[in-house]
């Protein structure tokens, strides 16, 4: 947050860390303020309170959440701290035990609540309607106004044994799908032009309400993920899915995807590949019918891109195991793709498996593994040169302007990078020419 010296009551300043999906938490809070006449600021000097939601993934996260807390204790001395490090709320008040308040995840209404005891809300003006006056009709955004994250459901049915999101976020909540729905139709007319349906695990939305049917528009939509995926099809925009479990009914998207009615595009977690480490993850595992999968799916949409993340350094990892690891990235020939060492997480069932991994070695292998994934990935893109892409602009400046193509989602995936920009503006879709590629990004002109 940048400083400033101009203070007024009924000011929060927001810090947002983390994945996409605590983003939508803060979307969801910074509304709720908005709605009550709260001003959000962007500077530590003019709020009156400031409010850090945190992330508690792993351990180099952690600690950025408390530098971020320290930060603003130092700068506004009026903190509250909210999101998955705020689960574990000893450990945040041991470091920082000056804090004034600290809430877990999705705890929206205890946040707001937290803003009114230290700082009242505002009397607002009877003659306006919050819901016009202070807020957009598609909330409070954090990204750009051309794409959006749209969160399905909450929590996780799994139990890997590195993971706690579970213990801090608990199993699986779906949306109601007329309600996830609504929210769509409300960013798409509010400009967006790319949906990222996210959560901890989209390909089992609606089990836990046993996909029971919902209605939208007066059309009935089965809460299912193909139900859902069809219904956000007919809104005519991206619509990109993340974080798929490749379970056997995910077969049925890919038909949406073949025929251009959502991007395709799936980000699948596959995170290893041989049996006894995916055990011992207690990940599903069946690394043979996911390489049959894909080449399903291949055969069926061509264009599809497959983005996906691994560890390497699980405990119990062997030489032979990191092998088929590598095997497996040889023959998935994957898009793109994000590496990991692994590491303890407090309170992960992982902590405790025998035959840890040296760090050395952990290192070793995360080189081998990124060396090999760098030179697929850079035979994929030189495949894309003299093709003409479909992409979408996020950023214009000096003539340049940088994109993204249906391949690639924003800020984890590379961009195509336009010489000849012209006139564009973000938000803009264009055809452009490929005429360059690196081991991650492509160079293009418009078509």
């Amino acid at each position: 947050m940048s400083q400033s010296r101009e203070t007024r009551n009924n000011k929060v300043g927001f810090v947002s860390l983390g994945c996409p999906k605590a983003l939508v938490d803060s979307e969801r809070i910074l509304t709720q303020l908005r709605l009550e006449g709260y001003e959000v600021v962007p500077s530590y000097e003019d709020a009156n309170i400031v409010v850090v939601n945190t992330c508690g993934f792993i351990d180099s996260a952690k600690q950025e959440s408390l530098d971020a807390i320290g930060e603003a204790l130092a700068e506004n001395g009026k903190v509250l701290v909210t999101g998955c490090m705020g689960a574990n709320a000893e450990e945040i008040t041991r470091a920082h035990p000056n804090v004034l308040g600290v809430t877990g995840p999705h705890a929206y209404e205890e946040v707001v609540g937290q803003v009114h005891e230290f700082v009242p809300p505002p009397a607002l003006d009877k003659t306006h309607d919050p819901f016009t006056d202070l807020v957009p009709p598609q909330g409070i955004k954090l990204t750009p106004r051309h794409y959006a994250y749209l969160k399905i459901s909450e929590g996780c049915n799994h139990r890997c044994s590195f993971c706690i999101i579970p213990s801090m976020r608990g199993d699986l909540v779906s949306r109601p799908v007329g309600e996830v729905l609504d929210e769509a139709e409300r960013l798409a007319n509010a400009g967006v032009r790319e949906l990222l349906v996210i959560s901890q695990d989209t390909s089992a939305y609606g089990v836990d309400i046993k996909y029971q049917t919902g209605f939208w528009q007066g059309r009935p939509v089965k809460a299912n993920m193909q139900g859902l995926c069809e219904a956000l099809a007919d809104l005519g925009i991206w619509v990109r899915l993340h974080y798929v479990y490749p379970y056997p009914h995910v077969d049925n998207i890919i038909p949406l995807m073949a025929d251009g009615k959502i991007l395709p595009y799936l980000d699948i977690p596959f995170q290893h590949a041989s049996l006894p480490v995916l055990k011992a993850m207690r990940r599903p595992a069946a690394t043979e019918k996911s390489l049959q999968r894909i080449q399903r799916w291949r055969a069926q949409c061509p264009e599809l891109t497959l983005r996906s993340t691994f560890i390497v350094g699980f405990p119990g990892e062997t030489e032979d195991d990191f092998q088929q690891l590598l095997d497996f990235l040889q023959e998935a020939q994957l898009d793109r793709v994000g590496c990991f060492q692994y590491s303890p997480v407090d309170g992960a069932r992982a902590n405790e498996l025998p035959d840890q991994v040296a760090e050395e070695v952990k290192q070793e292998r995360w080189e081998r593994f990124m060396a090999l994934q760098q030179q697929i990935s850079s035979d994929r893109l030189a495949t894309k040169v003299g093709s003409e892409q479909l992409v979408i602009v996020d950023e214009v400046g000096n003539g340049e302007a940088i994109a993204r193509s249906m391949a690639d989602a924003p800020e984890i995936d590379g961009n195509v990078f336009i010489g000849n920009a012209g006139e564009l503006l973000p938000g803009d879709m264009v055809k452009v020419k490929i005429t360059a590629a690196d081991d991650y990004d492509l160079q293009a002109d418009l078509a």
